[in-house]
């Protein structure tokens, strides 16, 4: 293993943080997988998750059953792991900017057409090989003015020339679930068996230019606007795999799901096969424009009739909000057949928070399809 420092910009004077990174393999020698965690950094379980795969690939490579590279970033927001208030961590959004740490990463896709063109011929390989050359030089280029632009820049460079990256994330309270793009439903398929998934939610551009969509929606829109004739052949799968709730964090659990990506690192053949744990059965695959964003139609404590991972049929009741001053109930339900597969973890909330999230196959929302 080779341990890397990479160090960010500052914002003021005397401070300085770097994102570390983990190689193992050879650069060159196979596929290289990409796994990071902690870019929401109050999202805790795949940090620990990470720290466990660690010691798994160092066996793998110390007995020579590397075949290809893998790279991890247990800590990818130092930046944000820093940030608290009156004694509680906020991690997702910076507070100067008030920017989500996991939306607005930079949009290569103008400036590769551009770079690209005139430049590809009909072997998929070396094709491939340029565009990830490119990437490279234009993340190069860059100039971040801020230290959250020069923390996305590290973490796409780190990633961009990945054939598969895994962005490793959790809800409040949640079952395993996986986001991906429709191009990548058959890996993500792969992935959520060996790690227990129970719903694989799917959306070819989600809102927001995501990490994950940011490594591999491009290869999406230039196969797209180059044509069948200039092949890119597969790019890079990408996925943001939410490890259930922001409290499952613990060595039992976190070495169960370390085994499971050892197990998929092995089948997608990055090292030779090992004796495989068992896949789960086919993860639900739905739409994520088909998720039902259930709200709350008025302010009170929160009541749940059923916990993440139920199966629910339209009409069944989801939760009661209690008026705390005259006991007043209101029941909210569900609209349509799906899985409960996260919830929030308050059990007070405001008029119009989203209280629930209910998979469905019918589309139901479009535009910006994250949520804040």
């Amino acid at each position: 293993m080779q341990t890397k420092r990479h160090p960010l910009i500052s914002d003021v004077p005397g401070t300085e943080r770097c994102v570390i990174s983990h190689h193992f393999g050879q650069p060159g020698s196979g596929r290289k997988v990409y796994l990071q965690a902690g870019l929401h950094a109050d999202e805790h379980p795949g940090q620990l998750v990470l720290w466990h795969l660690l010691p798994l690939l160092q066996q793998a490579e110390d007995a020579g059953r590397l075949t290809g590279e893998v790279v991890v970033v247990p800590c990818a927001n130092p930046t944000g792991l820093a940030q608290a208030l009156y004694g509680e961590g906020i991690g997702r959004f910076e507070l100067h900017s008030g920017e989500n740490f996991n939306r607005h990463y930079p949009d290569l896709y103008p400036q590769l057409v551009t770079a690209l063109t005139g430049r590809l011929g009909s072997d998929a390989a070396a094709n491939c090989a340029l565009v990830r050359q490119n990437m490279q030089a234009l993340l190069q280029e860059l100039q971040p003015q801020t230290e959250l632009a020069s923390l996305r820049r590290v973490l796409l460079q780190l990633a961009c020339d990945a054939d598969a990256v895994l962005d490793l994330h959790c809800d409040l309270e949640a079952v395993l679930h996986l986001y991906s793009t429709p191009s990548g439903e058959l890996e993500a398929q792969a992935l959520a068996r060996h790690l227990g998934a129970s719903v694989l939610l799917l959306a070819e551009v989600s809102g927001g230019n995501a990490f994950d969509e940011a490594c591999s929606t491009t290869w999406d829109r230039l196969r797209t606007h180059f044509g069948a004739e200039l092949p890119l052949g597969s790019g890079c799968f990408a996925t943001t795999v939410e490890l259930r709730g922001q409290c499952d964090v613990g060595d039992v659990v976190a070495a169960h799901d370390a085994a499971g990506l050892m197990d998929w690192l092995a089948e997608y053949g990055v090292f030779s096969q090992r004796g495989l744990t068992g896949p789960h059965p086919r993860a639900e695959a739905c739409p994520l424009a088909g998720s039902e964003d259930l709200q709350a139609p008025v302010a009170g404590l929160l009541s749940f009739h059923v916990a993440p991972g139920s199966w629910l049929e339209a009409g069944d009741a989801v939760a009661d909000i209690i008026n705390p001053v005259s006991g007043e109930r209101q029941t909210v339900r569900a609209s349509q057949r799906g899985l409960l597969y996260a919830r929030s973890d308050k059990r007070f909330t405001r008029r119009g928070e989203s209280i629930a999230f209910v998979s469905g196959k019918q589309i139901r929302r479009s535009g910006h399809l994250l949520s804040a």
